[in-house]
């Protein structure tokens, strides 16, 4: 039993929120990579909300699907009150499927952008990496990705006069 008061409880599997990933990645646009990104945020109500990567011909400008998820979290119910993120990606084949073996974790700047929504939720938020079929799931937490991160308390210090 979790006696934790920040703990946010479990609406859905893990295996079923990375279902949800694996079908937002399939709506991703990524002509140039060929590699499919999708990720869903589940809210502490459990309400769940996905997005996915979207290339463009500049590369640099592309968004992450750990981006476009997290900014359709703050607006369906506010980065304060994600519970779990899930993300994969792979190859989207001939026959519309996601395929790929490695697990896939988030790049450094979606760390970034989800230990923000960690330390705005007082939660240390739990991350579900899957491969591109599902078949493979690791969980950890956002401290363990991005351990010592740079987050909101670090800027404490700038507003000091000298």
């Amino acid at each position: 039993m979790n006696t934790d008061p920040h703990a946010a409880p479990q609406q859905i599997s893990a295996g079923a929120l990375v279902e949800r990933a694996r079908e937002a990645a399939l709506r991703a646009y990524a002509p140039y990579s060929g590699f499919s990104v999708g990720c869903a945020i589940e809210s502490v109500s459990g309400e769940i909300v996905t997005g996915s990567n979207m290339e463009n011909a500049c590369y640099r400008l592309g968004v992450c699907g750990e981006i476009a998820a997290l900014t359709a979290a703050s607006q369906a119910f506010g980065l304060h009150k994600i519970a779990r993120i899930a993300v994969t990606g792979g190859h989207v084949g001939a026959d519309g499927r996601l395929s790929g073996d490695s697990v896939v974790t988030s790049c450094g700047g979606c760390r970034q952008s989800i230990l923000e929504a960690a330390h705005l939720s007082g939660r240390d938020l739990e991350v579900i990496a899957a491969n591109g079929d599902g078949s493979e799931i690791e969980v950890m937490t956002i401290s363990q990705l991005l351990p010592r991160g740079f987050g909101p308390a670090n800027l404490k210090d700038a507003d000091k006069q000298p």
